[in-house]
């Protein structure tokens, strides 16, 4: 596909064509695809498509790389993954403008995106330091249990379009900082970010072939080379159930180690006896961040009966005050979808849920901006068995439900497959227990919307995933036990042996 419309933008950061061994491969000749600003439909960049066979190379080396990257000193990886750091804090004004250029996401929310997406490589940094083994006490005498831990060789990726950054490093810098080299698919909705990130590690001093970046229209191609290969240890992905459900079926030929973060379909629980205000700019936060396009997004907000109406007065009176526009408008609140087709997707869920009895209290029609643009909506009276409530909207809606008890709340919020994140509102010390303990996630906000960090372990239960990114299991993920039995030991010496 070929760019119709180009707006040149100013970026060295900008890079055409996969990293591959620590060098860009070969553009000319090259099938290209068109990167387009979803705000605007102009052309970013015209990119070159990798193949399946540049996927082998990759493949090939970041094996050859392998050895002499796992020989270096913990302390020898982690001086370079600062480095890393450091270069992409400095870049931070470019990387985000590249981010919104591509993403559409608005420049304040892309600039927090670099921000969060170095943090993880500073933590593993820090963290590949502290790989820590045990001795454990032997049944014999004569013998002795060592426990120690490896890199677990060579972990090949795909990620999503919605945090181009932060996906890749999320799962980048665990791998580096255990020793472990890296082969990462980005999406093609966003290659470029995931191409300057290439740039930066190499500027680093990442050796080649440490680090490996494909961008490539044959997504079903290529990725069949990353969960396939046997030369692949490991094998991570974020993105949707459906898809991770596929791919982890064809991990299993050659047992890989996975780590999958899925889907989700987050409920965010209100009670009566919470601080409704607080809790409105905690869903405002959940629900509109990206124009509501994360994997952590609220799907669907329940709330006493009690003070039901009360809250949604609040709700609809904070989404009314949200500027729509293009991401690099100082004013926008809420930038495009990654594209018409999003937009569709999630329009008719809305329209199916007002068929269906919801009722619609703002935005719910396609906007006059562009084809990529929704408005932020809100949707009360929702029932548990639409649609709306049962699938991840993706999109700027929220979906309003009411209980009457906090059993009910619980069981409403546990009615899915899905199993990633929950958020609930109360100032009841013992509910907080009580609910905490009873919901059926990985990972659970109380009273808080902002709950990822490199320090806390990211992922979900059920189908939404396994593995965790992030904190210091996320550096587990990354490498094997390794059981020594230490055995021939003698416990006696003879006299002539013995000093006083």
């Amino acid at each position: 596909m070929k760019c119709c419309r180009v707006k040149p933008v100013s970026n060295r950061l900008i890079k055409k064509s996969s990293y591959v061994n620590g060098d860009w491969i070969n553009y000319e000749g090259l099938n290209a695809f068109a990167v387009l600003n979803p705000a605007n439909q102009s052309c970013v960049a015209e990119v070159a498509s990798a193949s399946p066979a540049d996927a082998v190379l990759a493949v090939d080396a970041a094996d050859q790389a392998l050895p002499s990257w796992r020989a270096k000193t913990a302390k020898q990886r982690a001086e370079l993954l600062m480095v890393w750091f450091k270069l992409i804090v400095n870049n931070r004004d470019q990387l985000a403008e590249l981010l919104t250029a591509e993403q559409g996401k608005p420049l304040a929310e892309a600039k927090s995106e670099v921000d969060y997406a170095a943090s993880y490589i500073e933590w593993f940094a820090e963290e590949a330091k502290r790989v820590y083994g045990d001795t454990i006490p032997s049944p014999a005498n004569d013998k002795r249990v060592i426990v120690i831990k490896q890199a677990v060789g060579v972990v090949s990726a795909i990620t999503p379009w919605n945090f181009p950054l932060a996906m890749i490093t999320r799962k980048a810098a665990p791998a580096l900082a255990a020793g472990c080299t890296f082969v990462v698919k980005a999406s093609e909705e966003t290659p470029l970010s995931a191409l300057a990130l290439a740039e930066l590690a190499g500027e680093a001093g990442i050796p080649a072939g440490v680090f490996n970046v494909l961008v490539s229209e044959q997504s079903v191609e290529v990725g069949e080379v990353l969960v396939t290969d046997p030369r692949i240890g490991k094998f991570s992905f974020t993105g949707s159930t459906a898809v991770g459900k596929i791919l982890l079926k064809k991990t299993a030929d050659t047992v890989k180690k996975t780590s999958m973060e899925l889907g989700g379909n987050a409920p965010f629980i209100v009670f009566d006896d919470a601080d409704i205000d607080q809790a409105v700019a905690g869903l405002m936060l959940s629900k509109y961040r990206n124009a509501g396009q994360t994997c952590v997004c609220t799907n669907r907000v329940l709330v006493q009966a009690g003070i039901y109406d009360t809250f949604l007065e609040k709700l609809v009176l904070a989404v009314n005050k949200l500027e729509v526009g293009a991401g690099d408008a100082a004013q926008t609140d809420i930038g495009p979808l990654i594209n018409a087709k999003a937009v569709k997707t999630v329009n008719r869920k809305v329209e199916q849920a007002v068929e269906q009895g919801a009722k619609l209290l703002s935005g719910g029609s396609m906007s006059s901006l562009g084809e990529c643009f929704y408005p932020p909506s809100v949707l009360s009276e929702v029932e548990s068995h639409m649609a709306i409530a049962q699938e991840e909207i993706f999109g700027p809606v929220t979906a309003v439900l009411r209980f009457e008890t906090e059993g009910e709340a619980i069981a409403m919020a546990n009615a899915t497959r899905a199993g990633l994140a929950a958020y609930f509102y109360t100032q009841n010390l013992s509910r907080i227990w009580r609910v905490s303990e009873a919901l059926e996630y990985g990972m659970v906000g109380i009273n808080e919307a902002a709950i990822s960090n490199p320090a806390a372990p990211f992922g979900g239960v059920k189908e939404s995933g396994m593995g965790r990114e992030g904190s210091k299991y996320g550096l587990d993920d990354y490498l094997e036990i390794k059981y020594l039995c230490l055995g021939g030991i003698e416990q006696n010496i003879s006299s002539s042996e013995r000093q006083y």
